[in-house]
């Protein structure tokens, strides 16, 4: 039987979204209506919660115990476990195919759903990670913790966008997820910009001497509206490596012009 969104609980959306977002074993707790996966984005951001403050936690208490340069790969490689590597995976099929797809939508999309890694990929992860190992590693250990709790769930809110502003690439059953999100109502939008501007205020707050905070939160948007061009103009619509991308690429931009500031 199938169940509607209407109907369904809003604990069931959120804990559909820490079941996608996430490898930790929310599924064994509960598992909710299948129907709620089409809105796991809206909550995308809440997600950012638990993973930047994971990332944040080793950054800030780990450099008690360790070199500073290890603190920061080992919060970096906390996150990858536990997102299972969602989103670099995305951003290496993003290289990928936008690198080597061409102008050919659906030569691009083809090479997006091949699991193999290739040369565009390989270069395109090697550069993210060289770079957002840099920023943080510019930053004091107290001050790259709250970048990372602001800049995390900022960034989701930011990527989400794309499925307001265009349409899935791919039909439900050719995604890799299986899963098409939905456009979100007025009242998901609004508790979408709580999730993602909410740390973000409070980062501020606590930082504003440090930083200009109209560059820090309008460099990652037009980081984004770029990122859109280019898909629009390729594939004319998003799929799921897209959003990871998007993601990854908002937040690197957030993270080196803090560092700038910083």
């Amino acid at each position: 039987m199938r169940i509607s969104l209407n109907t369904s609980k809003w604990y069931d959306r959120v804990w559909a979204s820490l079941i996608f977002f996430t490898r930790l074993p929310f599924w064994r707790i509960h598992q909710p209506p299948r129907e709620c996966y089409s809105t796991v984005v809206e909550h995308w951001p809440l997600t950012g919660w638990l993973t930047g403050g994971a990332m944040a936690s080793v950054i800030y208490f780990g450099s008690y115990w360790l070199p500073y340069p290890i603190v920061i790969i080992l919060a970096m490689a906390c996150r990858v476990l536990l997102t299972g590597a969602l989103h670099e995976d995305g951003l290496c099929d993003f290289f990928d195919g936008f690198g080597g797809g061409g102008t050919d939508r659906k030569r691009i999309l083809d090479i997006m759903k091949d699991s193999r890694i290739g040369t565009y990929g390989v270069l395109g992860i090697v550069f993210y990670e060289m770079l957002l190992f840099a920023a943080l590693f510019s930053m004091p250990p107290y001050t790259a913790a709250l970048t990372v709790m602001a800049a995390d769930p900022f960034s989701k809110m930011i990527a989400s966008q794309l499925v307001m502003m265009m349409s899935y690439a791919r039909t439900e059953e050719e995604s890799k997820a299986k899963t098409v999100y939905r456009k979100m109502n007025v009242k998901a939008c609004v508790i979408l910009a709580i999730q993602g501007l909410l740390p973000l205020c409070i980062y501020i707050y606590l930082l504003n001497s440090f930083i200009d905070w109209h560059i820090l939160v309008f460099t990652p948007c037009i980081v984004m509206y770029f990122i859109y061009l280019l898909i629009w103009k390729r594939l004319h619509g998003y799929t799921g490596d897209c959003c990871g991308a998007m993601f990854l690429l908002v937040e690197l931009s957030f993270y080196l012009t803090a560092a700038s500031m910083l």
